[in-house]
């Protein structure tokens, strides 16, 4: 699949609640040709300026389908971050949305070319066929006819409010609730059709319910497990949906096997029998079993050194399969003190980091970072230094910010703060606390040489930095009961890869949203679900992401999201390093993967063959 974002693409991401001056080009690109642009409507002052007209999938060109479902054997796929739970809603990290996704499907997913697809919805809501309103409020969607979840039990729109309230139930702890916060109510106004109400107008209508945040759970079996039992739910590590396949058998962490749903509505599909997706191990290993032995049909995430990388493909077993919108690998800094226990809670909210809170400080560390060398030497292909948060789509990415690698000023500048060097080196606050940082990540040979890389210019500039490593199924797990998971931040600084969910990257930049610390902070009394793990707050910003969350006007909210990204930048919140495309491994014979940026490799499985 081309890494390249071509104009069609482009124009596809602008539809998604299109500005004044996208509607004219995205009809030329992507409709019929002959199909005129469609005039603004007029309301009140609360109407969008152009109502959002998505883009609808055009036929896309999948593999020969098999003449009878499950004619092929098991699809065996490596996963060095192995899933650790099968509920979507409850997931912490892309590892666990991939599990949840070849069971459990949403009503929309929008493509790497940019364009929504209906998945258990019949149709992509528009104005013409009157699934949205003039006001940006309400979206209106007719369900798929004939579906049933694996069990045989008819889905309805009943699933689909049960999916909302379980998911905006506080006690649920859901890790996607961010994406439901805005709406008001969603209704089955018959057992096919259900709308969603939103609290305020919105370009982001579509948010709720898409890719792998989307995920519709089934209400016969999970009406007992609302609130603060939905840990307990066998169906976590039992899941089951209307997609192609059930879980079978699941050890967290370690093997996940999935069979053939027996009442997917595609008879001829899926072709496996069987998916075994093994974790653990690491990335090098994974792409050695893919592209040099052909032991595994499918290694996800090969974030591998470049050098490492070319010498796996010379095996000649299989392909990269790369596309645009791996994510950022980014640094985050904790607000929070992670040395001082309150009420047995590190980095609890009402405490205070002795330096990381002065943006000297992180300015200075900011300057310390290689990024050209990091991405040069250590992701190739895979990946290249930003200034960014925001990467994808590309009307959203700022222009206003850069990078500098310079040692010499950010000893400057923390000299003329007053974080004086001790004899040994090793500055000190000037409140006399030792400089030290623990800087954690997950197990990966090439996350270890980031941190060597990120220590080597922290130590330089007398900031002494001790790394921690940690098991990625801990690291990006969910027991709330375990220390080592990012969402607890017991450390000082941290590193991993995150990317937007959708086009409106809601939830992404939810991740320093502060309003209500209580509400948007990770911390013990949410089992650190909330999404603002670093305790950013800033009022500015709050601001910003509230208007852009109304703003039905595309050209106006991507001018919100570019505001929050510069404001994060300049007030370095937070370092993005490299911007990755994603990079998984497929033997030659598979025929079907297609990863992009909005969903999970998982979302097409039922579309894959081997030949």
């Amino acid at each position: 699949m081309s890494s390249q974002l071509t104009r069609r693409r482009v124009l596809g991401l602008l539809a998604v609640s299109l500005g004044a001056g996208a509607l004219t080009s995205l009809l030329n690109a992507c409709g019929p040709a002959s199909a005129p642009p469609q005039p603004a409507p007029t309301a009140g002052g609360a109407a969008p300026t152009t109502a959002p007209q998505p883009t609808s999938a055009a036929p896309t060109v999948a593999p020969t389908a098999a003449t009878t479902r499950a004619a092929g054997t098991t699809l065996s796929v490596l996963m060095w971050q192995g899933p650790t739970i099968a509920n979507g809603h409850l997931s912490q990290g892309t590892k666990d949305y991939v599990a949840a996704r070849f069971c459990c499907e949403p009503l929309l997913t929008v493509s790497a070319d940019g364009v929504f697809s209906p998945v258990l919805a019949s149709e992509v809501p528009s104005l013409a066929n009157g699934g949205l309103s003039a006001d940006g409020k309400t979206v209106t969607y007719k369900l798929r006819q004939g579906v049933k979840w694996a069990d045989g039990e008819p889905f309805t729109a009943d699933d689909v409010v049960f999916t909302f309230k379980y998911v905006s139930n506080p006690d649920t702890a859901a890790v996607t609730a961010s994406s439901y916060a805005n709406l008001e109510t969603v209704e089955a106004v018959d057992p096919m059709t259900v709308r969603l109400t939103f609290k305020q107008p919105t370009g982001g209508w579509f948010v709720p319910f898409l890719g792998y945040n989307g995920t519709v759970l089934p209400k016969h079996v999970l009406a007992n497990y609302v609130g603060a039992t939905a840990r307990d739910a066998p169906f976590n590590l039992k899941a089951f949906g209307t997609g192609p396949y059930l879980i079978q058998d699941f050890k967290p962490g370690d093997v996940l096997t999935l069979t053939a749903n027996p009442n997917y509505r595609e008879p001829n599909k899926p072709f496996f029998s069987q998916i075994s997706v093994k974790g653990g191990g690491d990335a090098t290993s994974a792409g050695r079993a893919v592209l040099q032995t052909g032991e595994y049909d499918y290694a996800w995430n090969l974030q591998v050194e470049a050098q490492v990388l070319n010498g796996l493909l010379q095996g000649g077993k299989g392909d990269l399969v790369l596309s645009r919108g791996g994510g950022v690998e980014q640094i985050f800094f904790n607000m929070a003190d992670p040395t001082t226990e309150v009420d047995g809670e590190r980095s609890s909210p009402t405490s205070k980091h002795p330096f990381l809170t002065d943006q000297r400080v992180r300015q200075a560390m900011a300057l310390a970072i290689d990024r050209a060398t990091m991405a040069t030497q250590l992701y190739g292909q895979t990946g290249d230094p930003t200034p960014n948060v925001l990467t994808i789509p590309t009307n959203l990415v700022s222009k206003n910010t850069s990078f500098e690698f310079n040692t010499d000023k950010a000893n400057q500048l923390l000299d003329q703060a007053g974080y004086a060097r001790g004899g040994d080196g090793i500055r000190v606050t000037p409140s006399g606390t030792r400089m030290h940082v623990i800087f954690q990540t997950s197990i990966n040979s090439l996350r270890q040489k980031e941190q060597e890389l990120v220590k080597n210019g922290w130590q330089e500039i007398g900031i002494e930095t001790e790394l921690k490593s940690v098991d990625a199924s801990v690291y990006f797990g969910s027991d709330a009961g375990n220390p080592d998971t990012y969402g607890h931040f017991s450390v000082d600084a941290e590193m991993f890869t995150s990317t937007p969910d959708s086009p409106f990257p809601l939830l992404y930049m939810k991740r320093f949203y502060g309003k209500d610390p209580a509400a948007d902070w990770a911390q013990k009394s949410n089992a650190w679900s909330a999404p603002n793990f670093p305790k950013w707050k800033d009022d500015q910003y709050d601001s910003l992401f509230d208007a852009a969350g109304a703003e039905t006007n595309a050209d106006k909210a991507a001018q919100d999201w570019q505001a929050m990204n510069d404001l994060l930048i300049n007030a370095y919140a937070v370092v993005p390093l490299i911007d990755r495309k994603s990079a998984d491994a497929k033997v030659k014979a598979l025929q079907g993967p297609n990863p992009g940026p909005f969903d999970v490799f998982s979302w097409n499985v039922a579309d894959w063959t081997r030949t």
